[in-house]
């Protein structure tokens, strides 16, 4: 059934509130309450203006409600704030386009039900509101992406829309699918100029901070070719940068202009070796001139744009690494001694990023996370730092858990990485191992709210990196390629490897482990239920796929040219279809699907079902009414009851214990 969608922005008097947190958790293994862990962020979005006068953020007022926007006098964040909604929609995120104005993107669910691969139940528009006139402007866009402030022009922003849609974002009749289209948006008019409209083989625009347009990236279907395309300044065509194979796993992409060389630009790329490297290359001779940065263990990780973009809205000032924490090597001097100075003064200090900063340079907002803190915002303001407040502020850093970088050996002689989140109090403890989705992507060690629960509750929890994850170089990239394919295979024993080293090492409990993951996490639980011998006592799986065939199939009929379909089912050719291992479960299983899942629809969880009902199969499913395939869609009544059902399963039915089922009612 569809819905209308609306956009009713409204000014309202809210009061801030959060869950009960009750009296202060004195014991150092009694578990939060579980509703802490299904809470929304409390805060998010902090940005300063472009003038420094105003401190507006994104909260939500209580553990059901829609987000709001709330301004603050920077000068005094005591004073009461201005505060606006979007209701019926809900606030995604929002951006300064001047020193009084903010445009914001909001979002309504207008069906009941998905309309194919990634075409969710959701639909968004945007608004702008004066926070010094109080006044809200409605935009009637359909489906935007904000692609670039233009921070020289205050009243325009440049956006994109998909092309060939209609009002439901859904393809009219007789198109195929187009990149799309890039459009100036004047915010005082309410009206937009085309700049450049995509296609398959010339799309993904960038602009420059001056709305030049310099990057591109296209496909060509007869050759099979990506290929990344430069515009030099003041010039009005393309040209060729750089043609790939589709089949060529080696990275390249341009992340930045090189300051240092004009005409050349930043590029991480492989370029013949096992790790990325961040590259000088030259747009003209089309080379790679100079190595700027490279490692011989790990790839690289992303790179940091000037922390005043205002001023600076195309300079990278950085690169990092991930391995045991994410590290920063910095270009500019003035501004990695400004990030070495605040992470001494800030508590925890593990990952600290400014998120926003004044023209003049004075005033910045800075967030840290890390596995002892879930983020905490702070404003510096006229040389004195003050604490804006934390996204799950009823979460203390003495009650979370500290994450251990480990490297275990796998069965065939290869070396696994893995993140480890340790519960208080004395091994060995109950496992549950976490396996990343994807699965070629990569985890990086930061606030995992899904481990620390499991932590809080005293579990150990396992986040193997396991072969095939990013971040590791090509050849480990290549090790889950191998043969016909290692997805389901030694992918698997990767995960089942990590666990029984943890037994060794006398951290967990051989006869208390067990399995959780999503999407493909989900898959790798379903493949783990059925293998023999058995080391888990039950697992949980969450968005599956549990024929990879038919989930492939979906994928060919979702894309009319195929190719992306195409690139990602090699890899699937030859995996473990669990659907099929039905009848060889031999642990406790818990099925949790959202039913609008537009990724993994929720067939993949019916199918396995009737599988597990013809083999006469026990198991527990539920289906989360309303839930997307991704955390952000989720509200706190999806997440209250999956956590509540996990920890229940893990403790009664698999009776792997914990610290007490009690403290989870």
């Amino acid at each position: 059934m569809k819905k209308r969608l609306m956009l009713l922005a409204t000014l309202c008097v809210a009061t801030f509130s959060t869950a009960n947190a009750g009296s202060k958790v004195e014991l150092a293994n009694e578990p939060y309450p579980l509703e802490y862990w299904a809470l929304d962020a409390v805060i998010s979005n902090v940005d300063i203006s472009p003038d420094g006068k105003y401190l507006a953020l994104k909260k939500v007022p209580n553990k059901k409600a829609d987000p709001i926007i709330e301004v603050y006098d920077a000068s005094d964040l005591s004073k009461e704030p201005f505060r606006m909604n979007a209701d019926p929609m809900q606030i995604q995120a929002f951006y300064w386009v001047s020193n009084t104005k903010i445009l914001f993107v909001a979002r309504q669910q207008v069906r009941d039900v998905i309309e194919g691969y990634n075409q969710g139940v959701f639909e968004s528009r945007i608004a702008m509101v004066d926070v010094k006139k109080k006044e809200i402007k409605k935009f009637d866009v359909a489906n935007p992406n904000v692609e670039n402030l233009l921070v020289n022009e205050p009243n325009k922003v440049i956006i994109s829309m998909q092309e060939g849609v209609d009002e439901d974002g859904q393809l009219k009749v007789g198109e195929t699918f187009r990149p799309r289209s890039y459009w100036l948006f004047d915010l005082d008019r309410g009206t937009k100029q085309l700049l450049i409209r995509g296609k398959l083989a010339l799309g993904n625009i960038d602009f420059d901070g001056d709305g030049n347009p310099w990057l591109a990236r296209g496909f060509q279907r007869q050759t099979g070719d990506s290929i990344t395309y430069y515009r030099p300044e003041g010039g009005k065509g393309w040209d060729e940068l750089y043609r790939q194979d589709e089949d060529d796993p080696q990275t390249f992409i341009v992340v930045g202009k090189d300051d240092a060389k004009p005409g050349n630009v930043l590029v991480v790329a492989h370029n013949g070796d096992d790790k990325e490297g961040l590259w000088s290359m030259n747009t003209t001779t089309k080379k790679f001139e100079e190595l700027i940065y490279r490692r011989s263990d790990v790839d690289l990780w992303t790179t940091r744009n000037h922390s005043n973009t205002w001023k600076h809205p195309d300079q990278i000032v950085g690169i990092s690494y991930a391995k045991d924490k994410v590290h920063w090597e910095y270009f500019d001097e003035i501004e990695g001694a400004t990030y070495a100075q605040l992470e001494k003064i800030i508590p925890n200090a593990y990952n600290v990023s400014i998120t926003s900063r004044s023209k003049d340079g004075a005033s910045m907002t800075i967030l840290n996370v890390g596995p002892r803190d879930p983020g905490t915002y702070y404003l510096l303001r006229e040389g004195r730092i003050e604490t804006v407040g934390s996204q799950q502020p009823l979460l203390e850093a003495e009650k979370l858990a500290d994450i251990e970088y480990i490297v275990y050996p796998s069965r065939d002689g290869g070396q696994i990485p893995a993140y480890l989140t340790i519960p208080n109090g004395e091994g060995p403890h109950p496992l549950v191992v976490m396996p990343h989705g994807g699965p070629f992507v990569s985890e990086v060690p930061s606030y995992q709210p899904w481990a620390q629960m499991f932590a809080n509750n005293g579990y150990l929890v396992l986040q193997p990196q396991y072969r095939g994850s990013l971040n590791y170089g090509l050849n480990f990239y290549h090790s889950a390629f191998e043969g016909d394919g290692q997805i389901g295979y030694s992918m698997q024993d990767d995960k089942d490897d990590g666990a029984l080293y943890l037994v060794e090492r006398g951290l967990a409990d051989p006869d208390r482990m067990a399995m959780y993951g999503g999407s493909y996490g989900g898959y790798a639980a379903l493949v783990a239920a059925s293998r023999t011998p058995q080391i888990y006592q039950c697992v949980i799986a969450s968005a599956v796929v549990s024929d990879p065939v038919v989930q492939m199939n979906y994928l060919r009929n979702n894309f009319a040219d195929g190719w992306e379909a195409d690139q990602f089912i090699k890899t699937w050719d030859n995996a473990v279809r669990p659907v099929k291992e039905a009848s060889k479960v031999n642990v406790p299983m818990l099925i949790i699907h959202g039913d609008v899942d537009q990724r993994t629809p929720p067939e993949q969880a019916k199918i396995y079902l009737e599988a597990l009902d013809k083999a006469n199969k026990n198991y527990k499913y539920i289906e989360l009414e309303g839930a997307d395939h991704f955390f952000n869609t989720w509200s706190y009544d999806h997440k209250h009851i999956k956590y509540s059902a996990m920890l229940e399963f893990l403790s009664n039915d698999c009776q792997l214990g914990g610290y007490t089922a009690a403290a989870n009612q």
